[in-house]
């Protein structure tokens, strides 16, 4: 995935007409995709939205649904910066197919590059980095050129823009299983972080969180780094209960997953000692994936078989 955690850059919220599109059917996709361009909302920048429906979609059926940061390169390589893809169509059609999965949606909520970082942030965990640290680390990122402070970090309001207009959206408009035990969080780098925030957040909307590769530094990787431990002490207080949620977590050991591995034990101890087990809990290590849509389409089964499977 690019990088574009290191653009610390504030967008200007404009609101546009809602516009939805089926778009045009293509072999490059396999299913339907709904489009909602410039999504509207009183809570951040709109963005487009796109809900992906299976080739046997029907309204007869309940489904259960998906949420997904980064939508845009979820179907569709040729859409992408990249030219790659998580293949998330295919990978959830196989499942379905063969039986192993529950019948669900994906809705792919899009990015905006020079604002993902701070959209994607979990707001409330920079409330367990002491004052004297959390200043030194703004003070640094002044010095390279990241002109933030802490009023801009939107994640909180990211998440009310899922809950309380995109959610009701969608479950208004297509065939779904309302309740948390239906209804997951996903992504990818910062949107691992964003999914595990999210059901933190809202144990009471969603009962799963698929978290690869999740960006544990938070920011630029460094020596000496305290960003992870306040993820770790927000974690500490409000992973919920283990009796009706999942998390799935995972991490690659090349280009950017390389700073991952070094937290796993951390996070192991943090979900055991709160009564989680490999029933509701994982951590997988990839030896020699990297942090890119290639490597997570080859695993890409794997939450969605530990969230979904019949």
């Amino acid at each position: 995935m690019k990088k574009v955690f290191l653009l610390f850059l504030i967008g200007t919220i404009t609101f546009a007409q809602q516009k939805t599109n089926i778009l045009p059917e293509s072999d490059k996709v396999e299913g339907t995709i709904t489009r909602i361009d410039n999504f509207p909302t009183k809570n951040i920048t709109p963005r487009n939205v796109d809900i992906w429906l299976p080739k046997e979609y029907s309204k007869s059926k309940k489904y259960s649904v998906i949420y997904m940061h980064d939508g845009q390169n979820l179907f569709d390589g040729n859409s992408t910066w990249n030219k790659q893809e998580w293949m998330t169509d295919e990978i959830a059609s196989k499942l379905m197919n063969e039986k192993k999965v529950v019948d669900f949606i994906i809705v792919g909520i899009h990015n905006i590059p020079n604002i993902r970082f701070l959209d994607l942030y979990p707001t409330k965990t920079l409330n367990y980095i002491p004052k004297k640290v959390k200043d030194s680390v703004f003070a640094e990122a002044q010095k390279r050129g990241m002109k933030i402070t802490e009023e801009d970090f939107n994640g909180d309001n990211y998440l009310k823009f899922i809950v309380e207009e995109l959610k009701p959206y969608v479950d208004a408009n297509f065939s779904t299983l309302k309740e948390a035990n239906n209804t997951f969080i996903g992504g990818s780098s910062m949107g691992g972080l964003m999914s595990m925030y999210g059901i933190c957040e809202y144990p009471e909307v969603f009962s799963g969180a698929i978290c690869i590769s999740t960006h544990w530094p938070g920011m630029i990787p460094q020596n000496n780094n305290p960003i992870p431990a306040s993820f770790f002490a927000y974690l500490k207080e409000k992973i919920p209960s283990p009796e009706n949620h999942k998390f799935y977590f995972d991490f690659g050991t090349e280009t950017l997953d390389q700073f991952y591995p070094q937290y796993e034990d951390t996070v192991n101890k943090l979900f055991y000692d709160k009564g989680y087990s490999i029933q509701n809990f994982k951590n997988l290590r990839f030896e020699g994936e990297n942090h890119t849509e290639l490597s997570w389409q080859k695993r890409l089964d794997i939450p969605f078989l530990f969230m979904l499977k019949k």
